[in-house]
């Protein structure tokens, strides 16, 4: 079985062969944090919340994601055991596994996407935060939710050496896939996969994973928004699916002696995530001036890019216009590098994104736009002031 998917077993086992056994990770899994929900007001139609889910935690394309490996002797977890001993577990590792994730930040920025990908050495300057402690398995918040975790807490990590073999590059590119926004493939509803489901309970309650029923329910059986994922298709070959062994799974028919992924990003992953992320050029952005509204013309999950040359050092309001759902988001060009300025995202709201914000003469910025949902095609627009 493939070992591209990842683990995340409990931190009650003293013994490190939960995780350095090869056996043991080519049957563990990703167990994603948990997050809260999102709920919509009543009166937010069932089309606009769709919108909205598709869309929320993807970055704004253009966006410089920044990441951090801990380094600090400090950088680590207390582990409690259930014979009331406890151990010191760090998130620190040795610059070759550092390598392998450097190498799958690279496979993703290859395809050509808008985004970028930078190692700072600050956890204060990171977006994202990547630990390696071991027996904690290897999992990411999922897109945008990265920036709910506190400036010295993960929102990455690998449980286990991602040297001992070569496929385990995979591992690393899939939990980056989490942190684009991507869910996992096979919680797909359109797979049409029909569990055995205390099957699937009973597996996963087993070492190396020992998951509860919640658990195993959130990160397996239970089936996920239609317009989180790749289309109207399911992509059984996508590096966000897990492999299953024989016996968990009662239909499609061909799948019940087990499925295993092909190794590496699918034709589908390459091509879903320029949806989101299309590389992008000079020719794609529009200058944007002072009390001049201009309409967005885009759908939705689409963006605008705009440039400010502000010929004043003066402030300056910012705001959409138009029944519609959107995330505005303010960089301003240091030495040819994006920094983030502010931001205002209206999704489900009553309002329109808008922000007051002081900008300096002969200085270089950009707004970017993406659009969730509107309710007039075409009459989106924006303006600052």
């Amino acid at each position: 079985m493939s070992t591209k998917k990842a683990i995340k077993s409990e931190k009650d086992t003293k013994s490190d062969s939960t995780y350095s056994n090869e056996q043991d990770i080519k049957q563990s899994y990703c167990s994603l944090p948990q997050v809260r929900e999102r709920e919509f007001d009543p009166r937010v139609n069932p089309n606009r919340a769709r919108l909205i889910l598709r869309n929320e935690k993807k970055w704004v394309n253009g966006t410089i994601l920044d990441y951090y490996f801990f380094d600090q002797p400090t950088d680590g977890e207390r582990v409690f055991f259930t014979d009331g001993t406890s151990e010191w577990r760090t998130w620190t590792t040795n610059d070759a596994e550092k390598d392998v994730v450097r190498q799958a930040f690279d496979i993703w920025k290859n395809l050509g996407i808008g985004l970028e990908f930078k190692e700072v050495n600050s956890r204060d300057e990171a977006e994202i935060r990547i630990g390696f402690m071991r027996g904690d398995g290897a999992w990411s918040y999922i897109g945008t939710d990265v920036l709910l975790a506190g400036r010295d807490e993960r929102t990455m990590n690998f449980g286990w050496d991602l040297t001992r073999q070569a496929g385990e590059i995979d591992t690393a590119v899939h939990e980056i896939g989490h942190t684009l926004g991507f869910p996992h493939e096979h919680q797909n509803p359109n797979a049409g996969i029909v569990w055995d489901e205390e099957a699937v309970y009973a597996a996963l309650a087993a070492p190396p994973n020992r998951w509860d029923r919640d658990t195993t329910y959130r990160n397996i059986i239970k089936k996920i928004e239609p317009d989180a994922v790749q289309g109207s298709d399911w992509d059984s070959n996508s590096i966000m699916h897990y492999p299953f062994e024989a016996g968990l799974i009662i239909e499609p028919e061909q799948y019940r002696n087990g499925l295993d992924p092909a190794p590496g990003l699918s034709d589908r992953d390459k091509t879903w995530v320029k949806t989101f992320y299309p590389p992008l050029s000079d020719n794609d952005y529009t200058e944007l001036k002072p009390f001049k509204s201009v309409s967005l013309a885009i759908e939705p999950g689409q963006q605008r890019n705009f440039t400010i040359k502000p010929d004043a050092t003066r402030y300056y309001n910012f705001s959409t216009f138009g029944v519609s759902d959107t995330v505005m988001v303010l960089f301003e060009d240091v030495d040819g590098e994006l920094r983030y300025r502010t931001a205002d995202d209206d999704s489900g709201e009553d309002y329109n994104s808008s922000f007051r914000v002081k900008l300096f003469k002969d200085r270089k910025y950009v707004l970017r736009i993406r659009l969730y949902y509107s309710d007039r095609a075409g009459e989106t627009a924006v303006m600052m002031w």
